[in-house]
């Protein structure tokens, strides 16, 4: 008769001793916890071999215990979570969170001893392999299908050496998307980011270049992305000078430390990011365009937040349990109608809103599960919404000009899209823009003429 290791939480008496009970007639050798800081006592003496965990407790719940145990690597048994209302929600974070399978309870006897048997026989091989990470902070997050095929595309990107340009709305995650390809490309050197203000001064050739000068030398970014790789953000803001030392050390493949004379070998991977409205940009300047055609080899665009909707519960989530393990902020779900709210939410600052969101409502909030109210308090504070029934200005007034502009240009044209009955050529006519230039100012600022009207701006 086994005589396996199994630990049984719950704060109901009755439950408790009846599950154990029929677990020692099974053979078992069983011990109880009455809450959950008893259990997490009795988990830090002595590992059992399973663990039957109740979720809602009276002073430690059993999500927070089981975030406790993934920590450092994932659990050293195999979790059963247990839970008289549960939920769909409650399902989905314990097993992300590595649970062994998720029972509602009252739960048979016969299901019980099938459920422990298939942990305890699958419990050897956990404990021999590493748990199943969750996602990295850099990965590209969401299930909708445009996200399925950006990360199949950046994933394709990572294994060969050409440039990728990344297009997208602030705060959409560019840099984390760069991020991401980097450590999927097997490089060995580092991810330098190129720093504009750098760019800006007086010595840009030497930050760019390096330097070798009689006192010391100086490493340039070439030089610290060596075996690496080089992202430049925002490429359409690049001064023209350092646009023009980019462009000459691309053509050459190689460059000269300022100061000295011997060739060094470009060897970094570029990655470069902009804003939707790189094509206008480039068109106005002749450097830019350039550099903008010689790196346009990977195109890679990121949607804005608004346009898949379908993605933001689960963005939430992400960030939910990210910032409990990075900051040690409580743990707190959203409840499914708070989720729904911010679903339908405009995101106006995409990604890093809704980051910047949930960290809030974790720092602020009360404890348990946030509310629909939390979140609507939430979002009134936030300077990109104005509350409702107030004569606040416009979100975009918040902005800095070029963003501002876009955001105004994008409403605009839809607006006056909508009056056109979603016809281009009426929609020329209107604004007083050549079609051609008209078709390009759209795709610049993501504008579907054949959705756009459709969709009721998704604002």
């Amino acid at each position: 008769m086994s005589k396996s290791q199994i630990l049984v939480v719950d704060d109901e008496p009755d439950i408790r001793d009846l599950v154990r009970e029929i677990l020692e007639d099974e053979g078992y050798s069983v011990t109880v916890a009455e809450n959950g800081e008893s259990a997490r006592s009795a988990y830090a003496r002595h590992t059992p071999d399973l663990v039957l965990l109740d979720i809602w407790m009276p002073d430690v719940d059993g999500i927070t215990l089981l975030r406790e145990w993934s920590a450092g690597g994932g659990h050293d048994c195999p979790v059963v979570v247990m839970s008289g209302h549960g939920n769909v929600e409650t399902a989905i974070e314990a097993t992300r969170l590595g649970a062994q399978d998720f029972v509602q309870k009252p739960i048979s006897l016969a299901r019980l001893l099938s459920i422990v048997s298939q942990a305890l026989e699958s419990g050897g091989k956990k404990q021999k392999a590493a748990a199943t990470p969750p996602p990295a902070a850099n990965e590209p997050i969401g299930s909708s299908a445009v996200m399925q095929v950006l990360r199949g595309n950046a994933e394709q990107a990572s294994q060969n050496n050409l440039p990728v340009l990344i297009t997208g709305e602030k705060g959409t995650g560019r840099e984390n998307l760069a991020r991401f390809i980097h450590s999927r490309s097997g490089r060995v050197g580092e991810f330098v980011t190129m720093d504009h203000c750098e760019l800006a001064a007086e010595d840009s050739r030497a930050y760019l270049l390096g330097g070798e000068f009689e006192e010391n030398g100086q490493e340039g970014v070439f030089d610290r992305a060596r075996g690496g790789t080089l992202f430049i953000p925002d490429l359409q803001e690049i001064p023209v000078e350092a646009l023009r030392s980019i462009q000459q050390v691309l053509e050459a493949g190689h460059f000269v430390h300022e100061g000295g004379d011997g060739l060094q070998n470009l060897d970094c991977r570029l990655i470069v990011s902009a804003g939707p409205d790189l094509m206008d940009r480039a068109q106005q300047d002749e450097s830019l365009q350039q550099l903008y055609y010689r790196l346009n080899v990977l195109p890679l665009q990121l949607p804005p937040l608004r346009e898949r909707p379908d993605d933001v519960p689960e963005l939430v989530r992400f960030y939910a349990e990210w910032f409990p393990n990075l900051e040690n902020l409580p743990y707190r779900p959203f409840s499914v109608g708070a989720q729904n709210r911010l679903r339908n939410h405009s995101w106006p600052g995409n990604i890093r809103e809704l980051r910047n969101l949930v960290q809030r409502l974790l720092v602020l909030g009360a404890e348990g599960e946030v509310s629909v109210t939390e979140v609507e308090e939430a979002l009134q504070q936030n300077p990109s919404e104005p509350a409702p029934g107030t004569s606040a200005h416009p979100p975009f007034f918040n902005l800095p000009l070029r963003e501002a502009r876009e955001q105004f240009e994008r409403e605009y044209l839809i607006y006056k899209l909508k009056e056109a009955g979603g016809s281009v050529g009426k929609l020329s006519d209107a604004v007083g823009m050549e079609r051609t230039h008209l078709y390009r100012k759209l795709r610049a600022l993501g504008v579907d003429p054949k959705t756009a009207t459709a969709r009721g701006e998704r604002k």
